[in-house]
């Protein structure tokens, strides 16, 4: 057997089938290439879900990291540390708010705005107890604890996990009218990811995320955005919604937070939001410490000067163009996405997402599917345009258009 062979066949039999990866094992990374354990090398053109947003190993991030390393890595959230206050009011000021609750991981993040949502429903707005509603959207996908499948509605994501969270209403993504019919005294939260991503990377209709504002605004709901994939320069912009001149009430941050380095995550709000907890109420172990905030820092930093958003728009625009010739050819029936983010929807007659990786992976360019003959594009931001071309002359060679 073949170095990647054994390490499948190992993974197969030892970890659980929660996943199925595509049969690459890899040994090392850069930018955004990676390396198998048999020394090929390998476009990344899925950065992680967003995680790396600035590369394989970059080394700004790196540097962060070692130099925290040698420092202290964990207090727990039981004593301050000298990153953590930095982190907090560089954050909060990168999202134009005024407080941070730091977690780890994005599902942690989503599960804290519930928390919030609810304890401000009762707290400021006079909900009555155990009757706050909150809103969110079909074919959402927020996480996978308990409470999040709760409201998911793509069945593979939630069947066998019941009895199921009550408090939650679905709406259609998009829908104006129904999101406004759904509302009702006790609704406390209207929680959307401005652009679906695991959904095939679904772009609102234009005024949508307005309408929402308007809405919530008017009906004294929050409005809760899970920038967890979109934000973070990935769509051209520090957040997704900056394309439509909106500003939540809370943002919802992961991933790239945290580099592809160290897991980070966080809710980002206003004092008067925020401020509902009580020492005791919520927390974290690890939520906060001083190894995640050193990498978030330098992820703060790094996205103050503007260089990686102006640099998603770019290559975007050109990934979208280029792209865009693809589709009524018979080959790509849509495209859709912001910035270096797209969703393509391949003729199923050519075959399924997960074969068009399939075939992908054998051209060395890594993607991922979704849903069906869906396949998702999201390249590190660091990517060349040479390279980001070499991997779009892949695409055309699999889907044997010139």
């Amino acid at each position: 057997m073949s170095a990647t062979e054994t390490a499948i066949a190992s993974a197969e039999a030892h970890s659980a089938h929660n996943y199925h990866p595509l049969p690459v094992v890899v040994a090392s990374a850069e930018g955004a290439w990676m390396t198998d354990v048999e020394g090929r090398r390998y476009l990344d053109l899925l950065a992680g879900y967003s995680a790396l947003n600035f590369g394989h190993g970059n080394p700004r991030l790196i540097d962060a990291a070692k130099a925290q390393l040698e420092r202290v890595t964990l207090t727990s959230r039981a004593f301050h540390h000298d990153r953590f206050a930095d982190f907090c009011t560089q954050l909060a000021e990168l999202c134009s708010m005024e407080m941070v609750l730091p977690m780890n991981t994005g599902a942690e993040a989503v599960e804290t705005a519930v928390k919030t949502a609810r304890k401000w429903g009762y707290r400021v707005k006079g909900v009555p107890d155990g009757m706050a509603k909150i809103i969110v959207a079909s074919d959402n996908f927020h996480g996978r604890t308990t409470t999040i499948v709760s409201f998911s509605t793509d069945p593979e994501a939630r069947a066998d996990y019941g009895p199921y969270t009550p408090g939650f209403e679905i709406v259609p993504y998009g829908d104006l009218t129904a999101l406004r019919e759904a509302m009702t005294e006790n609704t406390v939260a209207v929680l959307l990811e401005p652009i679906q991503g695991e959904a095939g990377v679904l772009v609102p209709p234009a005024g949508y995320l307005p309408g929402v504002r308007e809405l919530t605004r008017e009906r004294n709901v929050l409005f809760i955005a899970d920038e967890i994939q979109s934000g973070l320069g990935r769509t051209g912009k520090t957040f997704a919604l900056e394309h439509e001149g909106v500003v939540p009430d809370m943002y919802l941050l992961g991933k790239a937070l945290g580099g592809g380095v160290v897991p980070v995550s966080a809710v980002v709000s206003s004092a008067e939001i925020l401020g509902v907890f009580r020492p005791g109420e919520h927390g974290s172990t690890f939520g906060g410490n001083p190894l995640a905030c050193a990498v978030a820092l330098e992820v703060i930093a790094m996205l103050r000067a503007g260089e990686f958003q102006e640099r998603a728009a770019e290559l975007g625009d050109h990934l979208h163009r280029e792209l865009g010739l693809l589709v009524g050819g018979g080959a790509v029936e849509t495209v859709r996405g912001r910035g270096l983010w797209a969703g393509v929807d391949i003729a199923p007659a050519l075959g399924t997402g997960r074969e068009i990786s399939e075939r992908l992976l054998a051209e060395r360019v890594l993607v991922k599917d979704t849903h069906g003959s869906t396949i998702r594009i999201a390249p590190p931001l660091v990517i060349s345009k040479e390279d980001l071309d070499w991997g779009l002359d892949r695409l055309r060679t699999v889907l044997s258009v010139p």
